[in-house]
């Protein structure tokens, strides 16, 4: 990869991050609750993509193998997360540039298209696992056959997207409330599973058998690959850029702090999803020795026999479809923004929006009618692996642009951030390096 650096940002800017939502939403000049209340949205929208599907299957198999011992990587991925994402928030503020336009004005075109099919491959796999997440809600809850849930899935969706066209803060909105219903299902799951709190809290604390046992190993390293998203960190980047705030260095400062609360903020409701999941199979399957529970089939079937409340089954697969449907929102969003700022194609967005989800639709669609509920809970598994692969092709670039003077001038990572972010940089291409050994060996 062609790895060096520019003195600066080259001058041929061409036009800015999704122009027709750029710096569409006002912000209020004066009240600290006023701000925060304009720039909260986005990190709503980031928060989706660390309790996607995919999150699912990995935290239901490490609560159910490991009771609480895996809370720990639940919580260290959620930090790295609020550092990566302030990284993002950074970069858009300051170069006026999401993660993908800033990768096409510095790497040579050869590089750039590599990273840009880098990055549709993990769209495409999230894009699956939201796919397939959201199918399995509706076969769970309506009993609708998998295939045409995955059809149903990919039409709404579209009409969702519409909405856009009457203003940003409607996605965000319909984003919101949607987290909300997942919290909301999760409260009462948690409520009556009643779990060990004083082990929670031990959970909390990390262990040295996570490192030593090889199973446990892989399924943490699966729980950081599901929560750390690749395509989010292109996403936030330019959805920062949609509040309207005065962009000279008094705006782009409050620009950072404001944006970096709300996904702060956001993160920490993504935390308590992930961690209640895991919560959740630890307090019903660990506990009761139905450790071989793995995926959300099994999950939903066995909730009520054992919680013994009817509505148990039921607000999980009503938390899984607001899930799904949330995620494959931000994901098709992500693709415009990849796809625009690589290769500096723009697409009608309805055309763009269509190709996201055909992509990912008509590999769940043949498995599905190939294979069925198995076929369809390996390709989730699968998915996950595929965006651990993709996770240091999108790391790498932010933390070299962030850390870089010239690029960035007084809004450059300070010494002790510049130490921290190459740590964590390093230690997500290790561990999926380790994953990708154990998953082909």
């Amino acid at each position: 990869m062609n790895f060096n650096l520019n003195n600066a940002w080259r001058k041929d800017k061409t036009s800015h991050s999704l122009p027709e939502v750029y710096a569409s939403i006002k912000v209020p000049k004066k009240g600290f609750w006023r701000k925060y209340l304009a720039f909260a949205g986005p990190g709503l929208m980031i928060a989706v993509g660390y309790m996607d599907p995919g999150n699912w299957a990995t935290d239901i198999a490490g609560g159910a193998q490991f009771g609480y011992t895996l809370l720990s990587v639940i919580l260290i991925s959620n930090i790295f997360a609020m550092v990566l994402q302030h990284l993002s928030v950074k970069l858009g503020v300051v170069a006026e540039r999401d993660l993908a336009q800033a990768c096409r004005d510095h790497f040579s075109p050869t590089t750039n298209f590599i990273l840009w099919v880098f990055c549709e491959i993990a769209i495409a796999a999230c894009d699956l696992a939201e796919v397939i997440g959201s199918a399995i809600a509706l076969n769970l809850l309506f009993h609708i056959p998998l295939t045409w849930g995955i059809v149903i899935t990919t039409v709404d969706v579209l009409i969702i997207l519409l909405l856009q066209a009457k203003g940003f803060r409607w996605i965000e909105s319909i984003v919101g409330g949607l987290i909300f219903i997942i919290l909301a299902c999760f409260i009462y799951e948690i409520v009556i599973s009643q779990p060990a709190f004083n082990e929670i809290l031990g959970g909390l604390v990390p262990q040295k058998e996570i490192i030593q046992n090889p199973a446990m190993l892989y399924i943490a390293i699966g729980i950081l690959g599901a929560t750390v998203m690749p395509h989010n960190l292109y996403l936030h980047s330019s959805i920062v850029q949609t509040r309207d705030y005065t962009r000279d260095k008094e705006g782009k400062k409050e620009a950072i702090k404001f944006a970096t609360l709300d996904s702060t903020v956001s993160l920490m409701l993504a935390f308590f999803i992930n961690a209640a999941i895991l919560i959740l199979a630890a307090a019903t399957f660990h506990t009761t020795g139905n450790k071989h529970v793995a995926d959300i089939h099994d999950a939903y079937k066995m909730l009520t026999p054992i919680l013994g409340a009817s509505m148990a089954s039921i607000a999980f697969a009503i938390a899984l479809l607001a899930s799904g449907q949330n995620s494959t929102l931000t994901g098709t969003l992500a693709g415009q923004i990849v796809m625009e700022g690589f290769l500096n194609i723009r697409l009608k967005p309805w055309l763009r929006r269509l190709i996201t989800r055909l992509i990912a639709v008509i590999p769940a669609l043949i498995v599905a009618i190939l294979y069925g509920e198995q076929g369809t809970t390996d390709l989730l598994v699968l998915s996950q692996v595929i965006l651990s692969m993709q996770l240091s092709f999108a790391v790498v670039p932010l933390v070299m642009f962030t850390n870089d003077k010239a690029k960035m001038g007084e809004f450059v990572n300070k010494p002790f951030l510049k130490v921290c972010v190459w740590i964590i940089s390093i230690v997500i291409i290790i561990l999926n390096l380790y994953l990708l050994y154990q998953t082909f060996a």
